[in-house]
């Protein structure tokens, strides 16, 4: 890999970034890594190219398409060596590509961003060949949204999940919806094999015993599509990093937390004594 990176404008995702973003954004290439094996791959809305060079490590072949010319300079000059790898400029929603020329189309977090949905969506289904799967991402209004208020100045046009679902409806037969959200989990582990089962439950505090699965409401939805049977793939996807860097930001603003409270404590002590010293030289009445 090769060239520096690209200036994060808050439209798009780098690989500078750090933490829960970061989290986020890999995490979704990550998922769809064991449908690219092999495959023939697109990657609609690439940006800086990142995913694009994750999924041609398993992939056949993986084509990054983006609207913004410096977003694929800077992809060529950085992954550019990968052979199995390319990038061309071009408008997703009109994509120029030869009917059924890919057995996987991945879009992460490109709906949201153009007012012509409908164009994507069935742009993508002309793209894929008829057993072919598309794996696509936006972010549930509800949650992103409505319910936090907050306003992402990038954004066109958000969806809720009925609204994803039958955007998805007319080209593709068969749609599995994931969530998506950083969560804190305590996670147990079988160290003599590879897990092949998992187990998984929320604490609520108003029921007496744990509730069983994950019973949060995503901050992303993750589709699945086809128009054949989808292929077989779990059901959960974790990911992580081994510097565990979000870990490590939390307990760094604790130990600087503790360390403000301490000294706040020590302050509010000295102010203590000195309105007694104070209160010493106050004349007796």
């Amino acid at each position: 890999m090769s060239g520096g990176a690209l200036e994060f404008t808050g439209e798009r995702f780098t690989p500078e970034c750090v933490r829960e973003i970061r989290y986020e954004h890999f995490a979704r290439y990550a998922f769809a890594l064991g449908l690219a094996r092999g495959k023939r791959v697109l990657d609609a809305a690439c940006g800086e190219g990142y995913g694009s060079a994750m999924l041609a490590g398993s992939a056949a072949s993986v084509l990054g398409v983006d609207i913004a010319e410096d977003a694929i300079a800077h992809a060529r000059s950085r992954y550019g060596t990968q052979a199995n790898l390319r990038f061309d400029r071009g408008d997703c929603t009109a994509l120029d590509v030869a009917p059924g020329s890919f057995d996987l189309v991945v879009s992460f977090e490109t709906l949201e961003h153009v007012a012509a949905q409908q164009q994507l969506i069935a742009g993508f289904a002309r793209a894929l060949a008829d057993d072919g799967v598309l794996v696509v991402s936006s972010p549930d209004k509800r949650t992103y949204s409505d319910i936090s208020g907050f306003r992402n100045e990038f954004h066109v046009r958000e969806l809720y999940r009925d609204e994803l679902l039958a955007l998805l409806a007319p080209h593709f037969p068969q749609v599995r919806l994931y969530g998506q959200k950083l969560l804190f989990q305590s996670a147990i582990w079988n160290l003599d094999a590879e897990p092949r089962t998992v187990a998984a439950t929320t604490l609520d505090e108003s029921a007496p015993t744990p509730l069983a699965g994950l019973d949060y409401a995503p901050l992303y939805f993750i589709a699945v599509c086809s128009r054949r049977a989808l292929p077989e793939f779990p059901d959960a996807s974790l990911f992580g990093d081994r510097e565990e860097s979000v870990y490590a930001h939390y307990n760094g603003e604790v130990r600087r937390n503790m360390a403000a409270g301490g000294r706040i404590a020590e302050l509010e002590a000295e102010v203590a004594r000195l309105r007694g010293e104070l209160d010493q030289l106050k004349p007796q009445r």
